[in-house]
């Protein structure tokens, strides 16, 4: 299995913002720049992060790997119920030790 490492829950965004410096001649024209966020929720609040640029590689990976564990999760209950009845069906068709 890959490594499932760095891991989080959220979205990630590039959004297109004008900067806070007077006279841009960029935000003058009416263009505006990149910038990427991070959008997570906790206890039903949400919350956006600014990300850095270098950063971006990283939390892609980690949203995509959170996605992974999430999938893995979903498909671990069933299976648990799965086995626990292939073990109990399997134990009661031994034959009893006299």
């Amino acid at each position: 299995m890959t490594s499932l490492w760095p891991a989080l829950k959220g979205s990630l965004a590039k959004v297109y913002k004008p900067c806070i410096r007077k006279n841009c001649p960029a935000c003058a024209r009416g263009d505006k720049h990149p910038a990427w966020l991070l959008s997570l929720s906790y206890q039903g609040r949400r919350s956006t992060m600014y990300v850095p640029g270098k950063l971006v590689p990283t939390i892609r990976k980690a949203v995509r790997n959170g996605r992974r564990i999430e999938q893995l999760l979903y498909r671990a209950g069933p299976q648990i119920i799965k086995n626990y009845r292939k073990n109990r069906a399997d134990s009661s068709m031994a034959v009893p030790k006299s």
